[in-house]
């Protein structure tokens, strides 16, 4: 139960802050620092356990049918990704007060935060593949509102949309590649997945599988050539770049990489695209980084640049090469977590993130300076700092690597270019920044220190730097040791984390990058105008011209399309269906069966050619609109006669009372409606309507007797055989609804009442003019007669609407067929008293109404969960009364009496909205929010 705890409480620290925010903003920080510091707690609390060899495990069986269990696992890997997400969290929490202005919801940031670091904590502690896309997918968009979270600026709006719609299209990859990976192993839990390895690289659709998840992992974690989002989203807030873009989502990738390492690693086509897409993009934004001006542009192509490393490390399938990634992916998040921060800190006091003007700081913000100079020093590897130390191993790996034969030594030598890159830009930040002469035109100025609380975060990250570039094997070594047997998946090979390992080839490759880095960085003028002369886009711009694009040609297609004939949508919507039943159909070598048919008699053959009849006038004679639908009832009833017929009487009652609540509904559409309707249709266009519907008819009919001349089995069988002891009910249909089949229908009343919402949203502003009194021919508008027998008739169809309710599960009824019956008695009251009539003596509020009815069925299938069952599990018992006798009760009746409820609110939300359309403003006013 600590590792549900350890997910689930930042999403309740995603609500807190909300709800303290006005209470001011230090007593909502320090709402908001609860949860994730017990959820760091807890994760700490497992450290014993973990590096003694053990794996936590939680499962709960959720969707076992498709393979989606809660399942969760805290192991060496988890563990690290565990307290970076939720250590650098609480610094970017505190960091976050004193950065955001008094005009910025910090109540807001936080929720959002929060439930960010919740969906991370999701990902990393995933034991099932389907449940880590699950969070995979809510990082995605919890990062969308974070990236936006300014939402009144245009490039923070289109950052957040680059970045959405880059990890939205690779999550999507992700998935199909997950879906295959469950299908070659049987099984979406990891470790099964992890465990059968060789399985999956033998399998003929590993290649398909690997393609789409690198895919789902490149665009994450930014990879070339889906990098080019990641600077763009440094239009966030900077506690956003520091905790996003440097210590979880971008190393949501890498982690994905990390974990399916056993699985997946090993093969060639592993190491050629992982360690090459992981090269290339080392070397490119290294290059990159060090012509931004732009503070935060900088250390975003150095993210992308440390993230292709701890790509290539996993790609390169070495002994070590694992171990290096796991200490990397530590280190990076430590020193560009405090680099962020302290860019914000400039930002924050000069005005300006451009080079080009933050000269010279030394002299205003040393103790910042001095902060900012250390992590950039690690950042570029300098000895005793950390950043050193895992950059050494990268090299150490690189010149293992024999896979490329002659020209295996191509590889250090990239990667030593890369190095030279990173120790001129993190030079160029160093120089450019803190010395370089004096500040140009700050829009601040003169700078200054911010507040001690402010720089707190980032003195702590830089001690981080230090202690474990002086004393790894005090500070990380078991972590790393834990995390890397967890990548591996196999007894790690010895190795030694040291600051000297004696005078070597990694060593040489680690102090020439110090050297060129810093004659590189002193030809950055040559290097500067160069890159304004070579060939570089705008990555945003090219972005936003192909949506434009893909917006225009949407446009001309459905414009094409769309042209607001209904006529139209349903000719193309008949032909297609056309198209491919005769690709289905044609194949067949005989269309008649072995199954015989069953005999005609009189009575079926009059309702045909009634339903025929009915069906054909209502067509004929649509312009007359009266007429035309009362033919169109004969249809409806004959329909409802045919349901019987077969020996369906729930669908008969269901069918009925729909059709006698769609006539009224009709009805009121004809009051506002012209009793002729002009005839528009031209020849050609009723040439084209008989084609379409005569071969629909015919391929209807042919369909019609392929299947039914045709033995068949359906899984009727099983219902009717659990119906009573599965669901407790003899009423088949009625069980399927409110247990077999109890999500579909929760869905479906959901929907219901959504769509009477949407109706009121329609029709709440519409007034429509009543300038003729709608009953001339009458004396009087609600007749007395009728309003006295249907007041009469309205408990005697509340009576019957509580019978078929109280009888449907083990009789034809049920809450959706009384629901109707009262929604007409209800109904008829409205026609025969008027609006103002009814308001007066049933104040009921539709709208809540009809939530209050979903609420009930949504609550009476979590209630499942509280004795450990699936949501929507029905339990029914016998219970005996004296005089009564013994009787059944289900708990399938609450859920039962929630659709009841939804269908009343529902339907006369709907109604009684239309039938008031032509009252007066004021009274429609009142009356819609008496309704509403």
């Amino acid at each position: 139960m600590s590792l549900l705890l350890i997910v689930l409480l930042p999403l309740l620290g995603a609500v807190l802050p909300l709800l303290t925010e006005r209470f001011g903003r230090n007593i909502c920080a320090a709402v908001a620092v609860a949860a994730p510091l017990i959820s760091a707690g807890l994760i700490i609390s497992q450290l014993p356990a973990i590096f003694a060899g053990d794996i936590p495990i939680f499962h709960v069986p959720w969707l076992s049918n498709i393979g989606l269990d809660l399942s969760l696992r805290l192991d060496g890997l988890s563990l690290m990704f565990g307290l970076l997400i939720t250590g650098i969290g609480l610094l970017v929490i505190f960091y976050a007060l004193y950065y955001l202005s008094n005009k910025d919801s910090i109540g807001k940031f936080y929720a959002i935060l929060q439930l960010f670091m919740m969906a991370m904590l999701g990902i990393v502690m995933a034991d099932n593949l389907l449940l880590l896309i699950v969070f995979w997918e809510l990082t995605s968009l919890s990062s969308f509102l974070l990236i936006g979270y300014w939402s009144y600026r245009s490039d923070a709006r289109k950052g957040a949309r680059m970045a959405l719609a880059i990890t939205g299209g690779g999550g999507l990859a992700l998935l199909a590649g997950a879906l295959l990976l469950g299908h070659m192993v049987g099984s979406f839990n990891l470790s099964v997945i992890l465990s059968n390895g060789e399985l999956i690289r033998d399998h003929k659709l590993y290649p398909i599988a690997l393609v789409l998840i690198l895919l789902g992992a490149f665009t994450k974690s930014a990879q070339f050539p889906f990098h080019f989002w990641l600077p763009h989203a440094m239009a966030a807030p900077t506690p956003v770049s520091a905790y996003l873009h440097s210590a979880t989502m971008v190393k949501a990738g890498v982690f994905l990489l990390a974990r399916l390492y056993p699985a997946l690693a090993g093969s060639e086509m592993w190491f050629f695209i992982v360690t090459f897409v992981g090269l290339i993009t080392l070397v490119y934004a290294a290059y990159t980084a060090m012509m931004k001006h732009d503070l935060k542009g900088l250390l975003a192509y150095s993210t992308i640049s440390h993230l292709g490393l701890i790509t290539m490390l996993l790609g390169l399938s070495t002994k070590l090469a694992a171990t290096a990634a796991v200490f990397h992916i530590i280190n990076h998040a430590i020193f560009k977590a405090s680099l962020f921060m302290a860019a914000g800190i400039i930002d924050h006091e000069t005005g300006t993130r451009d080079m080009r003007k933050i000269n010279g700081l030394w002299q205003y913000m040393p103790q910042t300076a001095l902060l900012a100079m250390v992590a950039a020093a690690a950042m570029a590897g300098v000895p005793l700092l950390n950043g050193f130390l895992s950059k050494e191993m990268f090299f150490n790996e690189t010149l293992h690597l024999k896979s490329l034969g002659l020209f295996s030594w191509t590889v250090p030598v990239l990667a030593t270019i890369a190095g030279i890159f990173a120790v001129a830009y993190s030079w160029r930040f160093i120089h450019d920044v803190f010395f370089n002469g004096k500040p140009v035109d700050l829009p601040k100025f003169p700078p200054h220190e911010p507040p001690p609380f402010m720089k707190a975060p980032v003195a702590i990250l830089v001690v981080l730097c230090l202690l474990v570039g002086i004393m790894p094997n005090l500070t990380v070594a078991p972590f790393i040791d834990a995390a890397s047997a967890a990548v591996a998946g196999a007894e790690l090979e010895p190795y030694e984390i040291s600051l000297w390992h004696g005078f070597n080839l990694p060593l040489l490759m680690s102090f020439t990058a110090l050297a060129g880095g810093l004659l590189l960085y002193s030809q950055r003028r040559g290097l500067f105008a160069f890159y304004e002369r070579g060939f570089h886009l705008d990555e945003k711009l090219v972005f936003e011209a192909r949506v434009q694009r893909g917006v225009r040609a949407s446009q001309w297609i459905t414009n094409t399309l769309e042209n607001g004939s209904l006529q139209r949508y349903v000719a193309w919507f008949v032909g297609f269906t056309l198209v491919m039943g005769v690709v289905g159909i044609w194949p067949l070598a005989n269309m008649t069966g072995t199954r015989p048919l069953m005999p005609l008699d009189g009575v079926s053959v009059i309702a045909a050619i009634l339903l025929i009849a009915g069906s054909v006038g209502t067509v004929l004679i649509h312009h007359n609109r009266l007429a035309s639908l009362l033919l169109l009832s004969v249809v409806g009833l004959i329909v409802s006669l045919i349901f019987v017929r077969f020996s369906a009487p729930d669908l008969a009652l269901t069918q009925i009372s729909v059709e006698v609540v769609t006539i009224v509904l009709m009805m009121l559409a004809l009051y506002f409606l012209p009793q002729l309707s002009p005839r528009q249709s031209g020849t050609l266009r009723i040439i084209r309507d008989i084609a379409l519907s005569g071969a629909a008819g015919i391929g209807v009919t042919v369909l019609t007797w392929a299947v039914l001349t045709r033995p068949y089995e359906t899984i009727a069988g099983y219902f009717l055989e659990n119906s009573v002891s599965g669901g407790g009910g003899t009423n088949v249909v009625n069980v399927i609804l409110v247990d077999f089949r109890g999500f579909d229908t929760l869905g479906e009343i959901t929907v219901l009442a959504l769509a009477a919402v949407g109706i009121l949203a329609m029709l709440r502003t519409l007034q429509l003019p009543n300038t003729s009194d709608p009953r001339s021919w009458a004396r009087e508008i609600y007749p007395p007669i009728l309003a006295v027998l249907a007041r009469v008739l309205l408990p005697l169809a509340l009576l019957v609407s509580a019978y078929i309710f109280m009888r449907g599960h083990n009789q034809p009824g049920g809450g959706f067929i009384a629901g109707l019956v009262t929604s007409v008695a209800l109904i008829l009251q409205y026609v025969s008293s008027g609006l103002s009539w009814i308001q007066e003596r049933l104040r009921w509020n539709y709208r809540s109404v009809a939530a209050l009815g979903v609420l009930i069925a949504a609550l009476t299938g979590c209630g499942a969960f509280i004795f450990g069952y699936p949501f929507l599990t029905t339990s029914f018992t016998h219970i005996h009364w004296p005089l009564v006798g013994e009787f059944e009760i289900a708990t399938a009746m609450v859920f039962d009496l929630g659709v009841y409820i939804t269908v009343v609110g529902a339907t006369l939300l709907a109604l009684a909205q239309l039938g008031m359309l032509t009252h007066p403003s004021r009274i429609k006013r009142k009356l819609t929010e008496e309704i509403a």
